[in-house]
């Protein structure tokens, strides 16, 4: 064999390792989630964004909610008997409201229980899509956000301020339209929000006497829109949060890992330690 048929042959080895790496690893995936669905008799519907790497050229892009999302899950839901569970696995910082609401609105429609992870973060949408399942399961260290409208890069509720610290002669046309449309977002994602919190099938949820609350602290830009709730904070609230994932979620988290761009970030010895590591012993 000449070198240029072995410089051809590791061309394409080379070429489609990618390829081959890929399907091994959606293969682990689907019998991941297989698992997890005979193992708690549920539909098991993965919602996770990484940052993504295209092709061979490595160019990261960020991934968050979109249409293309709520198609596959709106799909997955139809595709479920109307009395098997649903368990959405969230890990996402959000996305389009249209989407987002689709999503919840489905879930909220769908009869038999519909219970949420969030290993690590369900940020904005992600929050939305919580309010929207009977059960919320949480890391004790993962975390939500507010879901309070934004346009552009501005809170919907600090534009409003505006009309509170000035007087109207000596605020210009635009900001006044543009308060308009934040005065009208802000009441629109409360009235959804109520609308997922006021479910009641396959039990209620969420107290009455806690709807308002929740409603408030979550809608009307009290914090920055990356503001992390604790579990603490949302269970203070009176969000159906139970604390403890099962372990195969975790295992399922694995298989979606950061696309490597260089060395690790963070290292760490995997195995449990058998004992105590050994501390270097003082100079004498």
């Amino acid at each position: 064999m000449t070198f240029i048929s072995l410089f051809l042959v590791f061309l394409i080895f080379f070429s489609l390792q990618p390829a081959i790496q890929r399907r091994m690893v959606e293969s682990r995936r689907l019998a991941a989630i297989r698992n997890l669905e005979q193992q708690r008799g549920s539909r098991v519907i993965l919602l996770i964004h990484r940052q993504e790497s295209i092709s061979l050229l490595g160019i990261p892009i960020s991934r968050f909610i979109n249409i293309e999302d709520s198609e596959q899950i709106l799909r997955a839901i139809r595709l479920t008997p109307s009395n098997v569970p649903i368990d959405l696995v969230l890990h996402t910082p959000g996305g389009l409201v249209l989407a987002t609401e689709q999503i919840a609105r489905a879930l909220v429609r769908h009869d038999a229980k519909v219970t949420v992870f969030v290993p690590h973060y369900a940020m904005s949408g992600g929050t939305m899509l919580a309010m929207a399942a009977d059960e919320i399961v949480m890391d004790e260290n993962a975390v939500l956000g507010p879901v309070d409208p934004q346009l552009g890069n501005v809170a919907a509720a600090s534009i409003l301020k505006v009309l509170e610290a000035k007087p109207l002669e000596k605020i210009d046309d635009q900001t006044l339209v543009t308060a308009d449309v934040a005065r009208k977002a802000i009441n629109q994602v409360q009235r959804f929000v109520r609308t997922l919190l006021e479910d009641s099938v396959p039990q209620q949820k969420v107290s009455p006497t806690a709807i308002d609350k929740i409603i408030d602290r979550l809608t009307t830009g009290q914090v920055t829109h990356d503001y992390p709730i604790s579990v603490e904070e949302a269970t203070d609230m009176g969000l159906p949060v139970t604390v403890g994932l099962p372990l195969e979620i975790y295992s399922l988290m694995d298989l979606y890992p950061q696309p490597m761009t260089g060395r690790p970030t963070v290292q760490y010895i995997p195995m449990p330690y058998q004992g105590a590591p050994m501390l270097p012993s003082g100079k004498k």
